[in-house]
């Protein structure tokens, strides 16, 4: 178990590019710089996708400008190719993430490309990125099941997974995209990847569909990763994904880390007071169990 954990907080982007609703700009700025006060090392502020396929997130770079950016916390953003690398350049990022999946089916879905067409997307914003000083984080979603294809060989995950660590990708984003996991399975995947790719390079990212998520982190906690992935008030899902449910919540993930004895630098109760706000930006009740538990206190 390791003694601190590195929350990787993907509200601003992960849980918002799903809403069906236009969230105001000034209220995107608004829960980034919220966020920020809580002690979150990174926060992923949005994405410089096509407005055309995440109409949610066509203000990235104006969210981007607006955000006071705190000494200390990282506020890395999605690109999906060269232009979206240079748009995110452009408006001041210098960390940036490249998304691909394990399942051929929901890639072709979801990118319009397969596997590996994908990556060879990438290979120009890794080396732009190299010679700019900018780090590279790597997605892989679907690694516990594909919507389309259902069962994804653990091999597909792992060939992913070094392919982005080979291109330069400093950490691996795990990610369980419509939530089936279990944490056996969890453990299993995580362990196949960390024989390919050291495991400080690798984080976790768990949706809570069938609410395994915290299970599932812990445990891969025990197998020594320490970086996951959350958002807060467990917004999120996925628009290629139907009936895949929100992220784990940060606010869960956090109370499960400190009744654990693990360090995370952030403050639950100001984290829980911005999940309530940001429900109430959407007209919800918080999907954190812990978040509505303080909130009724």
């Amino acid at each position: 178990m390791p003694h601190r954990v590195r929350i990787v907080e993907v509200g601003p982007r992960d849980g918002l590019q799903n809403e069906a609703a236009t969230v105001p700009t000034a209220a995107k700025i608004e829960l980034i710089d919220r966020l920020s006060a809580t002690g979150l090392e990174t926060i992923e502020a949005t994405s410089f996708v096509s407005p055309k396929w995440v109409p949610q997130l066509a203000d990235a770079a104006e969210v981007y400008a607006g955000i006071h950016r705190r000494p200390g916390v990282r506020y890395p953003v999605l690109v999906p190719n060269l232009q979206g690398y240079e748009r995110a350049r452009a408006a001041g990022a210098d960390e940036v993430a490249v998304f691909t999946a394990a399942s051929e089916a929901f890639n072709r879905r979801n990118t319009n490309a397969g596997i590996d067409e994908s990556l060879e997307r990438f290979a120009p914003v890794l080396e732009r990125a190299a010679a700019d000083g900018v780090r590279v984080r790597g997605y892989v979603s679907t690694v516990l099941g594909c919507p389309y294809q259902g069962e994804v060989p653990l091999a597909d995950v792992v060939r992913v997974a070094r392919a982005l660590h080979a291109m330069g990708c400093y950490e691996i984003s795990l990610g369980d995209t419509i939530g089936v996991g279990t944490p056996g399975k969890a453990r299993t995947m995580l362990l196949a990847v960390a024989a390919d790719v050291p495991m400080p390079a690798l984080a976790v990212h768990f949706h809570d569909t069938y609410g395994q998520a915290l299970a599932n982190v812990l445990a891969c906690l025990e197998e020594g990763v320490a970086v996951v992935d959350a958002a807060v008030a467990g917004t999120g899902g996925c628009p290629y994904a139907r009936g895949a449910s929100g992220n784990l919540a940060t606010e869960d993930l956090v109370y499960m880390l400190h009744g654990l004895g693990v360090e995370t630098g952030v403050d639950l109760g100001m984290l829980a007071d911005t999940g309530t706000w940001l429900s109430g930006i959407l007209g919800r009740g918080s999907g954190s169990r812990v978040g509505r538990a303080l909130a009724s206190r």
